[in-house]
């Protein structure tokens, strides 16, 4: 049974929680963060995905798609919190269309059955992406330059954030956080656990020329839970943390897995010429290339953001690049992915 509090009043019931995308990198992590801190959990996942890691968690399996049916049909009434952090990052322009219907298409849907079911905190996954390649250090004050961009991710997340807005206009209390590139434990595809295993099988010779901010993920999933908590409606929280450019990232996992990982800076323009080459073979092939075109624009981007605001209203912790590292590796070696 669950304890009286001193004053003799009944204790109180658990908070409830919808996470999309909860197979995902982010999604695992938060849902581990939610169910340590008591949360009830309904983990939503597409129809045949691998749900081996979120078996291990605590919580109520829920399948759906974000087509409006299958939302409105999964999300019951009265929850505390709905997380949305699923989205489609692909940087192939054959993805397009499904990208749109992902990441626009389902976030209204997602609004739409949070208002009619009464959610009570709406917490939207976006990406700094939303502020485009501004070339300098920037924060929440700076411009949207992701609306209208050539780089179609971009341009999805941001009229995902006009989705949640929308929303808020209709009595939505909805927050958005601004994930920079997210490192840490549960990365099984994602670009940087990729990043990782070629660089310590050897197959990284020349890395990209850029520089950007890291995240962790456990802070990353605690601030979102922070976020349901205490953050203020309406607003967009940056989740930022270590600079470095990819060639120091390098440099640390050759320190963290004790490895030569010799590798030198790629030129710019020898990149953009390979992203253009590949994009415009794979138009042929169909099948999606190992660099596209604006993934080498991002990847020889200088993307440096500030958390200055998400440190002080949400708690939010920025970790060290290296420390984030160890985390992702730790956790790769002991599922047996490096």
């Amino acid at each position: 049974m669950s304890a009286r509090p001193p004053n003799g009043a009944p204790p109180s019931p658990p908070r409830t929680a919808l996470v999309t995308g909860a197979t995902g990198f982010l999604g695992l992590n938060l849902v581990r963060q939610l169910t340590d801190a008591g949360w009830t959990v309904m983990a939503l996942h597409r129809p045949g995905s691998e749900l081996k890691y979120l078996r291990r968690f605590p919580v109520r399996l829920t399948e759906a798609t974000l087509e409006a049916d299958s939302l409105q049909r999964a999300v019951p009434d009265g929850l505390d919190a709905v997380f949305h952090t699923a989205a489609d990052v692909s940087s192939w322009h054959g993805h397009r269309d499904r990208q749109t219907r992902a990441n626009v298409d389902g976030t209204r849907h997602l609004v739409e059955a949070a208002i009619r079911r009464g959610v009570r905190k709406f917490v939207h996954t976006s990406t700094t992406g939303v502020y485009g390649l501004p070339g300098q250090p920037f924060d929440e004050a700076a411009p949207h330059l992701g609306r209208g961009s050539r780089f179609h991710y971009q341009h999805t997340k941001a009229l995902a954030e006009d989705e949640v807005r929308r929303g808020i206009d209709r009595g939505l209390d909805a927050v958005i956080l601004n994930p920079a590139n997210i490192v840490g434990p549960y990365d099984v595809h994602s670009t940087w656990s990729r990043f990782i295993r070629l660089a310590a099988e050897g197959k990284m010779p020349a890395v990209p020329p850029g520089r950007c901010c890291f995240c962790h993920a456990t802070e990353v999933a605690r601030a979102h839970v922070a976020a349901a908590e205490r953050g203020r409606t309406g607003e967009n929280y940056i989740l930022g943390g270590a600079d470095a450019s990819y060639l120091d990232v390098v440099r640390a996992l050759s320190e963290i897995l004790q490895r030569d990982l010799r590798a030198r800076s790629v030129p710019a323009p020898a990149l953009r010429l390979a992203g253009r080459t590949l994009g415009l073979v794979s138009r042929f092939t169909r099948s999606e290339p190992f660099v596209t075109p604006d993934a080498a624009a991002y990847l020889c981007a200088t993307l440096i953001c500030r958390s200055d605001k998400a440190v002080r209203e949400l708690g939010y912790r920025p970790v060290p690049l290296r420390v984030m590292l160890e985390d992702c590796c730790r956790w790769m070696q002991d599922e047996g992915l490096l």
